[in-house]
């Protein structure tokens, strides 16, 4: 089965100007989110994030703590989001079974002990999406379908970046204590996402890139806004931003991506802009 985390650690601005291209990947890119019947976390010393995923299809998976949280179980201290990118599945949560279609979404509190992912078809399996941040409080578990979140149209088709927020797991919708999460859907003949570019040092941010189609990539943009980096990534793989760097990214097809957040407020609209041509 192998280990089931591993551990990425903070880099400074000035660390990642060094950096070539294998280094950078190494430090941000999430190879592999998805694995079959187990859940593989990436712990982050960026706030404390952990982003993994799962795909059930021999058996049902049980969410289990990892040895960096030091927990006895893995929601002692968490909250935990979930958004399913496959076909239907199931969450039971201390008993309490939800239905997840495609796109929608499952926040569960901190305190949780038993959660439990399962497939309605073993051919046609759920691809369940998971983020999780440290909590200080607990919220009731409440799921949220495409029809309850928050929607927001941003962007137009001649600059190439027309695309469709879905608030999701965000405080207007769902009580939580940082993590918040959603999805953004670029439209047909648009390639650009959150351009302009923003940073906000105030919180980090996980992207999780899918409906890229094959042979398409995506290139992730990050950096300082005078010191761009970019790290070429394919359908549903993960990247780490952190709270320094800008988020942005520009694929050769249209695609979709979920972003995660966490950090010390949940201002959705708390950011620095970038204007793109002081961008270097």
């Amino acid at each position: 089965m192998g280990k089931k985390y591993k551990v990425r650690y903070a880099s400074s601005p000035k660390e990642v100007k060094k950096m070539n291209t294998k280094q950078l990947r190494k430090e941000f890119l999430i190879k592999k989110v998805m694995h079959k019947d187990e859940i593989k976390w990436t712990y982050s010393h960026y706030d404390r994030y952990a982003t993994g995923g799962v795909i059930p299809v021999n058996k049902a998976v049980k969410l289990e703590t990892i040895e960096p949280l030091k927990a006895d179980y893995f929601l002692e201290r968490r909250e935990l989001g979930i958004i399913n990118v496959g076909q239907t599945g199931t969450v039971k949560v201390d008993g309490k079974e939800y239905t997840l279609e495609y796109k929608e979404a499952l926040y569960v509190g901190r305190g949780s002990k038993e959660v439990v992912f399962t497939s309605k078809s073993e051919k046609k399996p759920a691809h369940f999406y998971l983020n999780s941040t440290p909590a200080h409080k607990v919220y009731p578990t409440q799921k949220v379908s495409q029809a309850e979140a928050e929607i927001v149209e941003l962007g137009t088709l001649e600059t190439a970046n027309a695309r469709t927020i879905r608030k999701l797991i965000v405080n207007s919708i769902v009580k939580t204590c940082q993590l918040q999460m959603g999805m953004t859907e670029l439209k047909t003949g648009s390639v650009w996402n959150t351009m302009p570019a923003h940073s906000h040092d105030r919180r980090m941010e996980v992207y999780f890139y899918f409906e890229v189609p094959k042979e398409q990539a995506v290139s992730h943009f990050m950096g300082q806004p005078k010191e761009t980096r970019h790290i070429w990534m394919q359908n549903e793989q993960a990247v780490i931003s952190p709270p320094w760097s800008i988020h942005a990214g520009s694929g050769t097809s249209n695609y979709v991506f979920i972003w995660g957040m966490a950090g010390e407020n949940l201002d959705y609209g708390d950011m620095d802009h970038c204007k793109i041509t002081e961008l270097r």
